[in-house]
């Protein structure tokens, strides 16, 4: 099972080798319909085989071809690992399979090249994010995209607040003070930060918040990416003034944090970010009101189609669930638009978002209503 990027998006914009397969379809995460996935992919496999046949492939290839999606239905591991879809891509010396959190239509496309329309709502707020998981016994940091988590423990940050003391020199008084932690009337060494702290523990407390900012801004460097604080409300509370990352976000997720998961907080942070991502989408939206009128926008297919093929499209708007067939001369840039599709056609606003991603643009995969114009497409130029 592999994680959807952008950069394993650019790997099935460029790898479709025909005949090319996609599946999509829901799955159960869990309970006895988990047996209902499998049932599935082999009605979607035997949909696929019949396609191919009619087209003309041999029985014997299109055996070989499918060989990795038929080795899937049999595999019971593969079906408790779940999420609410699952998206399959094949074609000769390719195959990717991706659990996804969209709900898909099952459905089985064959063409000459792969079909990651559906893919791209998922992409409209795509992007990395951090969150610093800290606590007095444990210190991680997850780096973070919509899709996947994976936990780090960059070099330079104290794996807890144990680790910065033992090197004071204070440690004596420190190991003093554990010492009659359990001396009747004693209160010990506190770093608990619920009005039974001393100025001297919460300078202690500081001097590991400031070292944690001094680790993080080494590791994160010129990244502008957002970091959300996991932890307990007083410690957020004094790490914002031993902060010095710009980006870190005024909402925290707030509680003890040792007993919770990379993926418990991936599915908790992921709320907190979504505006921030969404921003940059509403941003460009006003940018391309602005520039009606003025060549750097347009919501005429034929033009956009073009401009795709170029590179210059730098934001691209697409409803979802819109087709527009026809066909594109690279040569001419000329545009043929049809009704309906014809022998040799292709889905052109598809066409133009997978030509814009290709060359590093943004799509934005939404409804009619959130469309900018409430044009079936709508783009911004880079020039």
């Amino acid at each position: 099972m592999n994680e959807l990027s952008k950069d394993e998006l650019r790997l099935l914009i460029e790898k479709g080798k025909a005949p090319c397969l996609s599946i999509f379809m829901p799955t159960h995460k869990a309970g006895a319909e988990v047996q209902q996935n499998a049932i599935r992919l082999k009605n979607l496999l035997k949909e696929a085989e019949d396609r191919l046949v009619t087209g003309g492939s041999r029985a014997a290839e299109v055996e070989k071809l499918l060989e990795p999606v038929q080795a899937l239905v049999k595999n019971n591991p593969f079906w408790r690992q779940q999420s609410n879809g699952l998206a399959i891509f094949l074609c000769p010396d390719f195959f990717r399979t991706y659990r996804l959190p969209g709900d898909f239509q099952p459905s089985v496309v064959l063409a000459e090249r792969f079909n990651v329309k559906p893919l791209l709502p998922l992409f409209n707020t795509e992007g990395r994010f951090y969150v610093l998981v800290l606590s007095q016994k444990d210190v991680r940091l997850l780096e973070c995209s919509r899709f996947s988590v994976r936990e780090t423990r960059p070099e330079g940050i104290p794996s807890g607040i144990d680790e910065v003391l033992k090197y004071d020199v204070f440690e004596k008084q420190i190991s003093t003070h554990s010492a009659t932690a359990n001396t009747p009337g004693s209160r010990g060494a506190m770093f608990h930060g619920h009005g039974s702290s001393t100025d001297l523990s919460k300078e202690y407390l500081m001097r590991f918040l400031q070292q944690i900012d001094r680790g993080l801004k080494a590791y994160l460097k010129d990244e502008r990416s957002p970091l959300v604080f996991a932890g307990v409300d007083y410690i957020f509370s004094m790490y914002r003034e031993a902060n010095s990352y710009p980006n870190l976000l005024e909402t925290a997720i707030n509680g003890n944090p040792d007993q919770m998961s990379a993926d418990d907080l991936h599915a908790l942070v992921w709320p907190v970010v979504e505006p921030w991502f969404r921003k940059e989408q509403e941003e460009a939206a006003v940018r391309y009101r602005q520039s009606i009128g003025t060549g750097l926008a347009s919501n005429h297919l034929e033009e956009i189609v073009a401009a795709a093929h170029h590179g210059r499209v730098g934001y691209l708007f697409v409803e979802v669930g819109r087709e527009k067939w026809g066909t594109f001369n690279p040569q001419t840039d000329q545009v043929i638009l049809h009704a309906g599709a014809k022998t040799g056609d292709e889905d052109l606003i598809d066409f133009a978002a997978i030509q814009t991603l290709g060359a590093g643009g943004k799509v934005y995969a939404i409804g009619r209503d959130a469309m900018p114009d409430r044009e079936p497409v709508a783009a911004l130029f880079r020039y």
